[in-house]
């Protein structure tokens, strides 16, 4: 006796059946329940005459790799955009490169071939490895469906991720061009390089998270769940003076949801990037004004152990457990730091 049901996300009608105490699962790929009952009946007749030819079989149902593809994309496309053109991107590069080597089928796509296509990609180790991720979500679902065994972008061999190639610290000509044309994210970005806050943190900030008598910013560190002090130094301070409340810093960054604040997060990013491109300069991230921040401090003499506390870092030993940074120092060197605004 088989039974139809839905994946969460998915559109389509899934099949499921018994065979021999195996369970077997394969999507009708029709989001309409009535057509996928017919499907339904004629798989349990070939089921019921011990024909499987229709398990396992991408031509059976008419799909071919573009429109397996297809129906991810509408799939990612309902999460948000960022996530569709992410997908997009990498459905696009994959496609050109399983037709360039004669693969037509999804159950055709081996480990061997992923590792080839790892090679093919002229990019970064990050960008190489957001592909398999992306890979790796896309052949879940071919699965689920029963047309491959196992997912074998679980098993590809990624290069290496180099840190510095991820977040690079900004040097003092960088910071000159981007706050020279920082536009609307000028304090944004100020906040960035002049707090060591993650990108999301400051994001979140709001005005009563300003404690202007005691020239610190009391908040709500994202990452740890921990409340968390910051000094804030006078070139920050004398900006933001004059305002109260409880409204946002950045109103068109502030989300409570997660995946829209990421989504927000792409504008500050794109746009910094696209500062540095124009120079001719090295990429860079939002991340960097965080290295930055900590490499400014050390060279100028501030300690490992009050660093890591301004920075929120967990992983540090008891030192840094029991180390509770001196504010006053700290703000003394903050206000040191150069001024490229």
């Amino acid at each position: 006796m088989s039974s139809l049901y839905k994946q969460t996300g998915y559109p389509c009608w899934y099949w499921s059946a018994y065979n021999k105490g195996k369970r077997l699962r394969k999507s009708t790929r029709l989001s309409q329940k009535s057509l996928a009952k017919k499907i339904q009946q004629k798989w349990d007749w070939m089921l019921a005459n011990d024909d499987l030819s229709f398990y396992g079989n991408t031509t059976v149902l008419g799909p071919d790799i573009n429109a397996f593809m297809d129906e991810h994309l509408k799939v990612r496309k309902r999460i948000s955009i960022n996530t569709y053109n992410t997908a997009r991107t990498v459905v696009n590069s994959l496609t050109a490169y399983l037709k360039s080597i004669n693969v037509n089928t999804i159950s055709d796509i081996t480990i061997k071939v992923l590792n080839g296509y790892i090679d093919y990609l002229s990019c970064s180790a990050k960008t190489k490895k957001n592909h398999m991720i992306e890979i790796r979500q896309m052949l879940k679902r071919a699965v689920i469906e029963g047309i491959l065994k196992n997912n074998p972008a679980k098993h590809v061999t990624l290069p290496r991720i180099i840190k510095s190639e991820i977040h690079r610290p900004l040097d003092q000509y960088d910071l000159l061009l981007i706050f020279k044309h920082a536009g609307s994210w000028r304090l944004y970005f100020e906040f960035l390089y002049r707090t060591g806050l993650r990108a999301g943190d400051v994001a979140m900030l709001t005005y009563g998270n300003i404690d202007t008598k005691r020239k610190v910013i009391v908040s709500l560190i994202r990452k740890s769940r921990r409340i968390h002090e910051v000094p804030l130094g006078n070139q920050l301070l004398e900006k933001i003076d004059n305002l109260a409340g409880n409204k946002p810093l950045f109103p068109i960054l502030y989300s409570q949801s997660e995946r829209k604040l990421k989504d927000n997060l792409a504008k500050p990013r794109k746009f910094l990037q696209s500062i540095l491109k124009a120079n001719g300069r090295k990429k860079a991230t939002l991340h960097s004004f965080r290295v930055t921040f900590n490499n400014t401090l050390r060279d100028m003499g501030l300690s490992i152990d009050d660093r890591a506390v301004l920075l929120t870092h967990s992983s540090s030993e008891t030192t840094k457990i029991y180390t509770h940074p001196n504010l006053n120092l700290a703000f003394e060197y903050i206000n040191k730091m150069p001024d490229f605004s």
